[in-house]
């Protein structure tokens, strides 16, 4: 590995670090989610894949960040049982971590068809876990979002590395203000970090529960 390359894992490593140390300060069920790092087999087998069907490799950061942490699992909570609106593992403000498996799953092409993305780029946030069809990207670019299957949205990247991103979420939650990534800000709620748009929310019950962070 470069020395460029080092120094990208040794700034995913310590951005991460603050943002997780700050989940078990703040929110513990959000960071009890936490799954233990991705199998290097895993990273390998991606990044494999990723050169042979579409000509480039894992963008260093993400493989340092599956180093760490593989993904997120929820975790069980009572009083969120019947409307299961909160995720405990949604604590960044682009949803949950993606493993390297389901990391690849937006980026598989159909049966017989081009790859149509147009561009060197991984999924590894979503918000949408049914799917997923939308979240965030990151490639040699930066970070941006995508949304399948018309709106891949690959403009100017909003972060130009994960680690900014990250970076970006640790200083919202510890200095503010609220809204400096977008109108959903940081909350509290049964122990879990979620973001959401105090004008617009998503959450329903849970909403007299969460409590913004600022």
């Amino acid at each position: 590995m470069s020395v460029q390359h080092d120094d990208e894992a040794e700034r995913v490593a310590v951005a991460w670090r603050k943002v997780t140390d700050w989940l078990a300060e703040h929110a513990p069920v959000s960071h009890a989610s936490l799954l233990p790092p991705a199998p290097e087999a895993q990273i390998v087998s991606a990044d494999s894949w990723l050169r042979e069907r579409l000509g480039f490799g894992l963008p260093t950061e993400l493989a340092a960040l599956w180093r760490l942490c593989g993904g997120v699992e929820h975790q069980y909570i009572e009083a969120n049982e019947e409307e299961g609106e909160v995720g405990s593992g949604a604590f960044l403000p682009g949803g949950i971590l993606l493993g390297p498996v389901d990391a690849l799953g937006p980026r598989l092409p159909e049966t017989g068809r081009a790859d149509v993305w147009g561009a060197a780029v991984v999924p590894w946030l979503t918000g949408d876990e049914s799917g997923p069809e939308s979240g965030h990207y990151v490639g040699e670019g930066g970070v941006g979002r995508w949304s399948l299957p018309d709106d891949l949205a690959f403009g100017r990247p909003a972060y130009p590395s994960i680690a900014a991103y990250l970076e970006a979420v640790h200083r919202t939650l510890t200095e503010g203000p609220a809204d400096a990534m977008g109108p959903d800000v940081p909350g509290l709620v049964w122990g879990c970090l979620i973001w959401d748009d105090p004008e617009a929310p998503m959450l329903d019950d849970a909403l007299e529960d969460w409590h913004p962070v600022h």
